[in-house]
């Protein structure tokens, strides 16, 4: 899959467990919980859409993979 394929999946995961974000102007190389306020459980809510979706297991200790888009693009694009 495109990286730009797997970026845009990641964005409408976090639409859909956040609802209300302006997703038009994320920074790719910024973390994603600080520029779009998101708290522990709306991550906790993409890793499961993750599982439940897709079935991308992602262990806790990789969590930090998921820190940016750009990091998240690298780490989750071969497992879609």
């Amino acid at each position: 899959m495109h990286p730009d394929q797997v970026a845009s999946r990641i964005l409408e995961i976090l639409d859909q467990v956040a609802e209300g974000l302006d997703l038009s102007n994320v920074d790719p190389d910024l973390s994603l919980r600080e520029q779009l306020g998101l708290d522990s459980v709306d991550f906790l809510d993409f890793v499961m859409v993750l599982r439940t979706r897709y079935g991308i297991e992602v262990p806790e200790e990789d969590y930090q993979e998921l820190m940016t888009l750009n990091s998240s693009v690298a780490y989750l694009g071969p497992k879609f």
